[in-house]
């Protein structure tokens, strides 16, 4: 099992996995390479050569060839050490040998995957994938994956498949108010996209939970022909609230024109 599996969470299950292109091995071991082959020339010439030459060219044979084939094995661990997994929920980027280092990216959050392939890349089927995300880092940069088309596809899908789920479950937000003509009436929906019962030659509507604000043939309540008139104030209240208003225009909170007209309303109700 990968470092990659101890990271799925409950109901988490992985639906692709990719490496990097095996040039990756080859290049970042390109000096690793370079010292064992040049220990086997070492050792090719040393045939020639006799006396303390030859030991000399002995030991130098053997570091070039150890310490090639130790560099050698240290590359190849960190490039099977990191991987590309992709779950029904996010995006992994798993490295590092001893020190494990992981990055992920919800589906919910990746806005769009840009795909770089070189001419080589379509050769031998390897290319670059950046993930964009709407995380403060941003994008996640995959380098020589393998097959990232069919990786990217399988992202796509995937994300597809997560919203779908999510909109079942009541995800997606309750749809706008919005109104639609009936026979001889009129049917409105509230903020939860209720519609209510509407009936021929009348009209229904509801509040903002859905709830009908009155039943069928029954008629709203007249509101009054006049407003009762202002209670009357207490001199008293009068004359402290004009010194209020009176301090606020020298203030320059008012002007002139509403303080007369306060003063006008509080006078008109002794």
């Amino acid at each position: 099992m990968s470092y990659a599996d101890t990271l799925l969470s409950t109901g988490e299950r992985i639906t692709h996995r990719v490496r990097q292109h095996w040039l990756v091995l080859v290049w970042g071991a390109r000096l690793p390479i370079a010292a064992i082959l040049a220990a086997l020339l070492l050792l090719i010439l040393s045939g020639n050569v006799t006396g303390t030459a030859r030991d000399l060219l002995g030991v130098l044979t053997a570091i070039l060839f150890i310490g090639g084939l130790a560099f050698l094995a240290w590359a190849t661990l960190r490039y099977l050490n990191i991987e590309f997994v992709l779950t029904n929920r996010r995006v992994v980027q798993v490295e590092g040998v001893v020190n494990k280092r992981a990055t992920d990216s919800s589906l919910e959050k990746i806005n769009d995957a840009v795909l770089t392939q070189s001419i080589f890349g379509r050769m031998l089927g390897f290319g670059d994938l950046d993930v964009l995300t709407a995380a403060e880092a941003g994008i996640e940069r995959f380098r020589m994956i393998i097959d990232p088309i069919g990786f990217k596809r399988a992202m796509l899908d995937a994300k597809h498949e997560y919203e779908v789920d999510m909109e079942r479950s009541g995800w997606q937000p309750s749809p706008p108010i919005r109104a639609s003509g009936g026979t001889g009436g009129a049917t409105t929906t509230g903020a939860a996209g209720a519609p209510a019962a509407g009936s021929s030659g009348g009209a229904t509507a509801t509040g903002p939970i859905g709830r009908p604000a009155a039943a069928a043939g029954q008629v709203a309540q007249a509101a009054p022909a006049s407003a009762p008139p202002a209670a009357r104030t207490n001199p008293d209240e009068v004359t402290r609230t004009l010194a209020n208003l009176a301090d606020l225009r020298d203030r320059g909170a008012i002007s002139e024109d509403e303080y007369e007209a306060k003063k006008a309303d509080l006078l008109s109700r002794l």
